[in-house]
């Protein structure tokens, strides 16, 4: 394997991040979401949307060699991010961090690559005070399910059901603590 590192994304990183967005998608949840989901990404949108997290939020690159191949954003939970199923907050709701998006090209994958990234980005987080995390995935990701597993992280029992493109798409929350059991 080629040099791999994390690295603070910048903002002429961007299109790079939008691009992966898109087809990690497009790749990893193709049955998950209809295809209407696909045939709507809005570009210049996701863009806009991506240039803010990256000047708002902890955003990491993943790289091997010269290639950018997955992302990872992190930052401050919104309260409705971590509320308890009857609408309250648990006692640390001001010290969990939300992981809003973890991607790494599926081409990319089971290099260590999402490790990295979620290492970099929780030692940055419990810079800022976070002492644990959550991160919702679709209940039927278990690739994802697998990899937060794997860093000692678990369900919670808060699920949501989303509307993704006119079909419901349910979501489960994991959580878990940000000293990475990390293994490969």
């Amino acid at each position: 394997m080629a040099d791999a590192a994390v690295r603070p994304a910048q903002p002429d990183d961007v299109a790079v991040i939008t691009r992966i967005h898109f087809d990690t998608w497009r790749t990893a949840y193709d049955g998950l979401l209809p295809p209407e989901v696909f045939e709507r990404f809005d570009f210049p949108e996701a863009e806009r949307a991506w240039a803010d997290a990256v000047e708002h939020a902890h955003v990491f690159l993943a790289t091997e060699g010269e290639w950018t191949v997955g992302f990872v954003v992190a930052g401050s939970a919104p309260d409705q991010e971590v509320q308890n199923a009857d609408g309250t907050l648990p006692a640390d709701a001001e010290t969990t961090a939300l992981v809003s998006s973890l991607l790494v090209e599926p081409r990319w994958g089971r290099r260590g690559h999402g490790g990295r990234l979620v290492a970099t980005a929780a030692h940055a987080l419990r810079d800022q005070g976070a002492t644990r995390a959550v991160v919702w995935i679709p209940e039927a990701d278990v690739a994802s399910k697998s990899f937060y597993t794997r860093i000692g992280w678990a369900p919670d029992g808060t699920v949501r059901t989303l509307d993704a493109g006119g079909r419901p798409l349910r979501e489960i929350r994991m959580t878990g603590g940000l000293a990475l059991l990390l293994q490969h």
